[in-house]
């Protein structure tokens, strides 16, 4: 079980940030289920969801327990309606990712190494799109521009934070993989060059030809925070792991 005041803490399913809208859509589904006579256990097995989790503001409700709420709950359209007003704490930002970005505001150093997929922190806008846009399930329309604006915004870090040293070791076939025409991969590699150019940033790339590297599990972020504590993060599929060195 997660503690939902430690910053260390990394939930795949529960929402971090609870928004004011995610409360009180909470609030209007308790209202209308209590309103039903049902049982916080007799809605959970009618929607397949949680009995507690959406009624108290902890998980983002999609599209199917929308629908199935609303049979349960006399489908008067009211939850459909409310829905459409959802917003995250952090919109753009992947539920399971939000802590770890908080905890990157306060470090002071992050290094970084990736074998699938070029940094989020060292992302051109092309490359944030075609990531978003080839995400399975498919996004909605208005999702990816939200991913971007978040992506981009989240890499301001690098320059708006020059005390910090930011390190990354990447593997260079994760530069070889093409994801979109020339001009878009030549925008890639000079965006990258450009950041990396930054005094607090340091790249270096794993060439093809070198053996095999220590981080056989995957890619791995670690950074230290202000009071000397050490801390890694490996996202996997939908989830995280966070660990502490003490």
């Amino acid at each position: 079980m997660t503690d939902s005041t430690d910053p260390t803490a990394c939930d795949g399913e529960r929402e971090p940030d609870l928004s004011d809208s995610l409360r009180t859509f909470g609030a209007f589904v308790q209202a209308l289920r209590e309103h039903a006579g049902l049982s916080r256990a007799d809605f959970g097995e009618r929607v397949r969801f949680s009995k507690h989790t959406v009624e108290l503001g902890r998980r983002m409700p999609d599209e199917t327990f929308v629908e199935r709420a609303e049979a349960a709950l006399g489908n008067t359209g009211a939850l459909r309606r409310a829905a459409k007003h959802l917003t995250r704490g952090e919109p753009g930002l992947a539920a399971w990712f939000r802590r770890w970005a908080r905890l990157e505001r306060v470090a002071v150093s992050l290094c970084t190494y990736e074998c699938r997929l070029v940094p989020g922190l060292l992302h051109s806008e092309g490359y944030v799109r075609a990531v978003f846009e080839g995400t399975i399930p498919l996004l909605t329309d208005e999702q990816p521009e939200a991913q971007v604006t978040a992506r981009m915004e989240h890499q301001l870090m690098l320059r708006e934070r020059p005390h910090v040293a930011f390190s990354f070791i990447v593997e260079e076939s994760v530069f070889r993989r093409r994801f979109g025409d020339t001009e878009q991969m030549r925008e890639l590699i000079d965006h990258v060059l450009e950041l990396s150019a930054l005094r607090n940033v340091t790249l270096q790339v794993v060439p093809l030809e070198a053996r095999l590297p220590a981080c056989l599990d995957g890619p791995v972020q670690l950074l230290e925070t202000p009071d000397g504590r050490r801390l890694a993060y490996a996202e996997g599929q939908q989830n995280c792991r966070l660990i502490a060195d003490r």
